[in-house]
């Protein structure tokens, strides 16, 4: 069935008006709170700037299931819903609406118009969304001639939308545990397959195993390099996902270390945060931040993934927390990274040594798909339960425009 075919079914013949939210809604701004004034022992949620409570107050200022919009910061354009009363700062809008519309149904009419308020985000300095823009935005009130059964069908669409979320929030958090759960069996036995006895292999520091590396030369001041700094890298999944473009005349002082396909990155600072990421074909030649040790393996020896994994083992992770230094801005010095030692099997057969390394690489990068990748496993199905939810949503809000009637 179609999304219109669907719609014409439950709304049973009666007409859609389409109407800006301004004319049926006050868009509010909040006030600010300094930071003294906020407190984990107090009642009411702080939201400024995202939908993470900033902090805790004495007082609200807006009621339990009010609609809102991130209007700064990185989330502007983020459309929220508070089930508590809360105070709003001036970091989001709060729509404060007339008795045509339903709390939740707004709610989730506003959630469809998230990527184009997100677009028309201002840029310039802080990220900014202007208040016009919010009141401009088209909602449908169906039947707005009865606004009794108007309130009704909104309450349908609501009742079904919200007991769809409920169910994808359980089905999502099933699925969640579970990859937990196979993330931890997976670093059980990664540990396991990188473990050794000794006398079964020979012990070599990283700084024997790998090749030296260069910083970049800055003389061609027009060609530009993509930059990639500590945000760069995923904790999740240690991908690359955001790079900035940078050339001599705007590249930080930090813009040094030029990395080749196959190499390693490890970043030294906040170690423990684990950002790590080995380049592929896509950022060779870029450029890194000098907050990464980059390794580069010596292929007659060792292979880039085998030391990729030693990385993410367990034994790695408390070698790093044994010599980082640093309270504030924890770090582990290049020349630290380099002492820790990694097994090599077969040490006086290199053809079998790469064999074997090769050997457990397979098996452990069939593990990391099934818990890490998104194109397969258990993150995969969790992203396509997400979509199909904002499908059935979509669909549910598919509303005709006027423009589209006959069409």
């Amino acid at each position: 069935m179609s999304p219109f075919n669907f719609m014409e079914k439950l709304l049973d013949g009666v007409e859609v008006e389409w109407t800006a939210l301004g004319t049926v809604s006050n868009i509010l701004r909040g006030r600010r709170l300094t930071k003294i004034q906020l407190s984990d022992s107090e009642k009411f949620p702080v939201f400024h700037g995202g939908l993470d409570p900033l902090g805790y107050y004495g007082q609200g200022n807006r009621p339990a299931n009010t609609v809102m919009i991130i209007n700064v910061g990185a989330s502007a354009g983020t459309v929220g819903y508070s089930v508590v009363d809360f105070w709003s700062s001036d970091g989001c809008f709060c729509i404060e609406h007339n008795d045509s519309l339903n709390n939740r149904f707004l709610y989730y009419a506003l959630i469809g118009h998230q990527q184009l308020l997100r677009s028309r985000v201002r840029v310039a300095g802080i990220p900014t969304l202007d208040a016009i823009v919010v009141e401009k935005l088209q909602i449908p009130i169906p039947c707005p001639e009865n606004p009794k059964k108007s309130l009704e069908i909104q309450s349908e669409i609501v009742r079904i939308l919200d007991a769809f979320t409920e169910l994808t929030a359980e089905l999502t958090a099933e699925l969640t545990a579970e990859l937990t759960a196979r993330k931890k069996q997976y670093h059980y036995y990664r540990d396991q397959l990188l473990s050794f006895e000794d006398g079964e292999v020979e012990w070599k520091t990283l700084g024997e195993v790998t090749l030296p590396t260069s910083n970049i030369r800055w003389r061609d001041t027009d060609r530009s390099y993509r930059y990639i700094d500590l945000t760069s890298v995923s904790r999740e999944n240690n991908t690359i996902i955001e790079t900035s473009e940078i050339t001599a005349k705007n590249a930080p002082s930090r813009a040094q270390k030029l990395v080749e396909k196959d190499d390693i990155i490890f970043a030294t600072t906040r170690p423990t945060q684990l950002r790590l990421s080995l380049i592929n074909e896509e950022y060779s030649g870029e450029v890194a931040s000098t907050g990464y040790c980059v390794l580069r393996a010596k292929s007659d020896v060792i292979l880039p993934k085998w030391i990729y994994y030693h990385l993410l083992s367990s034994e790695f992770g408390n070698y790093v927390e044994e010599n980082q230094i640093g309270a504030a801005y924890p770090a582990i010095s290049d020349t630290k990274v380099k002492e820790f030692k990694m097994p090599i099997p077969y040490p006086n057969d290199p053809e079998k040594s790469l064999a074997e390394q090769a050997s457990i690489v397979t098996i452990l990068d069939k593990f990391d798909a099934l818990t890490n990748s998104i194109s397969e496993g258990l993150p995969r199905e969790i992203e396509l339960r997400q979509k199909q939810y904002e499908h059935y949503r979509d669909l549910l809000l598919s509303f005709s425009k006027p423009e589209e009637v006959g069409a």
